[in-house]
């Protein structure tokens, strides 16, 4: 299930020129005393970006195939394992039970999907948390109660351990919809919630490429010219605001292979390390594992 659109507007993008826990822009730079203390800054010459995927696992994408509707996709593990990149994908826990196999083999490639999550992991990438069952945290608020929405989260974080052997340490809201009592009590649980939220540093900030916007057929809010110039046009933005690190989002989608098949060598051209997530976090200082 893809994000809905109408979560990637307003206060929730980027806010590159808005403010951040009160704190102007400008003085959230890299290096500087409000962003991460006691690090060297990050600037041209310390580049870093945190590549993710959410909504798997997707065996046809990961592994490379044909869906159950015959949609065609080059193998994303293979992609990553040629350019050297480790990557941290954000799984919904109920396809990683044994419930979702059939449907997996009908719908994603023929395999398992927990078959991909093992694959993910023994090819040395990150498995976090995108809760059990994706449903968005307002919507579960109303119908179940915030402690339901905490069980969802246990519960995903169970069956990716039962493949890392570890707990996950980070997770990342459906939609990122969350408020902020509710991310504070999760977090007081050992996770650190990922956000676009301005209320954290620009380069603690997810960004979105809006991939998910050119699956399917209206593809008529997919970023003009190409997903692919828009990421490019995100990440020059950021830079002029002197952020140098990024933590991009995509979803495990056969047109996002062919896009990060571009990306990645396009980046690495201009100066940027690829890095684990948990490496990331260590650079920025924030949450690591």
């Amino acid at each position: 299930m893809l994000h809905s659109p109408s979560r990637n507007v307003g206060a929730l993008c980027l806010a590159l020129a808005a403010g951040s826990a009160g704190v102007p822009f400008a003085s959230l730079r890299a290096g500087s005393p409000a962003f991460h203390p006691g690090l060297p800054a990050a600037t041209e010459n310390r580049k870093l970006v945190a590549l993710t995927f959410d909504d798997g696992p997707k065996p046809y994408v990961l592994l490379g195939g044909k869906s159950g509707a015959g949609v065609p996709s080059a193998s994303l593990l293979d992609l990553l394992d040629r350019q050297g990149v480790k990557a941290t994908f954000f799984v919904m826990g109920w396809r990683l039970s044994k419930n979702a196999d059939q449907q997996c083999r009908r719908v994603d490639g023929g395999v398992p999907c927990r078959q991909g999550a093992q694959e993910e992991h023994r090819r040395g990438h990150e498995i976090e948390n995108h809760t059990y069952g994706h449903g968005a945290f307002s919507l579960m608020k109303r119908r179940y109660g915030e402690e339901w929405i905490l069980n969802d989260i246990e519960k995903g974080s169970s069956v990716i351990q039962s493949i890392t052997g570890a707990k996950p340490r980070y997770l990342r809201p459906p939609d990122w919809d969350i408020w902020e009592d509710f991310r504070q009590r999760i977090e007081s649980r050992g996770y650190h919630v990922m956000t676009k939220s301005s209320a954290v540093p620009p380069a603690l900030r997810d960004v979105d490429s809006e991939d998910y916007f050119c699956a399917g057929r209206n593809l008529s809010k997919c970023p003009k010219p190409s997903d692919y110039d828009y990421v490019l046009r995100t990440l020059e933005q950021r830079e002029r605001h002197g952020v140098y690190d990024h933590i991009l989002v995509f979803h495990e989608l056969p047109q996002s292979v062919e896009l990060l098949s571009r990306l990645i060598p396009e980046l690495k051209k201009r100066g940027y390390t690829f890095v684990s997530l948990k490496d990331y976090m260590q650079a920025e200082g924030g949450t690591s594992k």
